[in-house]
């Protein structure tokens, strides 16, 4: 399946990929400062106190970016756990149909979640929510990133939906899983 919009989801897994490894070097650099506080503190010098403070609130705004931005980039590249063992025996004709109902509830379950995310979002911005943590973040940082992944997921499944609606009726029998995506 072709996707117009690649490049926008491709943009999508390599901000959740940036994500990912601002987690691990921050938790590096934790590790790092603890283990030379450790050392100084052994060798008579004290302790310095290198220490990242809300380390585990940015990781955790952090993954959530990674979680929602990589949503489009994997569903384009079928690696979205699916499980097909109820329409892998069913025939293509059959099969594309099905398929065009689980993207249709998919498709409307995604733009839900859009909807109410960009309400939350709103909400946040409006009456300046912050962290509840050791850091004092705005919360529309991690909801923005929460409503982006969303939005490209929507496309995706949108482009997804179409293309799968137009095989089910111009040619049902050539239907294939691999037309749709997924492997």
């Amino acid at each position: 399946m072709s996707y117009r919009l690649r490049p926008l989801y491709n943009l999508g897994g390599y901000l959740s990929a940036t994500c990912l490894v601002l987690i691990c070097t921050l938790i590096t650099a934790q590790i790092v400062g603890r283990l030379i506080d450790l050392l100084t503190t052994a060798t008579g010098v004290g302790r310095i106190g290198l220490a990242i403070p809300g380390l585990a609130e940015i990781s955790g705004f952090l993954l959530v970016g990674a979680t929602f931005l990589g949503l489009a980039y994997t569903f384009i590249h079928g690696a979205h756990i699916r499980v097909t063992l109820v329409i892998g025996r069913l025939p293509a004709r059959y099969r594309v149909f099905v398929e065009v109902a689980c993207l249709s509830l998919a498709l409307v379950l995604c733009l839900y979640l859009a909807f109410y995310l960009y309400r939350l979002l709103a909400d946040s911005i409006a009456f300046g929510e912050t962290s509840y943590g050791l850091l004092s973040i705005p919360l529309w940082l991690p909801q923005s990133a929460m409503l982006a992944g969303i939005v490209l997921f929507c496309l995706a499944l949108g482009e997804a939906w179409w293309q799968t609606l137009v095989t089910a009726l111009r040619r049902p029998g050539d239907f294939t899983i691999d037309d749709h995506g997924q492997e």
